[in-house]
């Protein structure tokens, strides 16, 4: 009787140890799974704001090289019909001059 009594209590021990083990499990799978989808969040927030840094520098770089390169060849046309201009003007008052 006595050997069915200890028995009954190893098998209610196991089994309540296989169920804390089973509920241990769950948690820490739990803890896993909110661990992986913060890193998983966080990680792909960097690389956006990582990959938006370079697009933002990449597009405002190349948007100032033709924007100065516009404004260059506008001032060298300005100027050159400029230095054309003050030249006849000149060239008219040395003809005005010597005549």
């Amino acid at each position: 009787m006595k050997e069915n009594a200890v028995i009954t209590i190893i098998s209610i021990t196991i089994i309540v140890l296989n169920m804390m083990m089973i509920i241990v499990l769950d948690i820490k799978n739990a803890i896993m799974v909110a661990t992986i989808a913060e890193v998983t969040t966080v990680t792909m927030a960097e690389i956006m704001v990582a990959t938006m840094a370079v697009i933002t520098a990449a597009t405002m770089a190349e948007v100032t090289v033709a924007t100065m390169a516009e404004v260059t060849v506008v001032v060298m046309a300005v100027t050159t019909a400029v230095v054309k201009d003050v030249a006849a003007v000149g060239a008219g008052c040395f003809n005005l001059i010597n005549n």
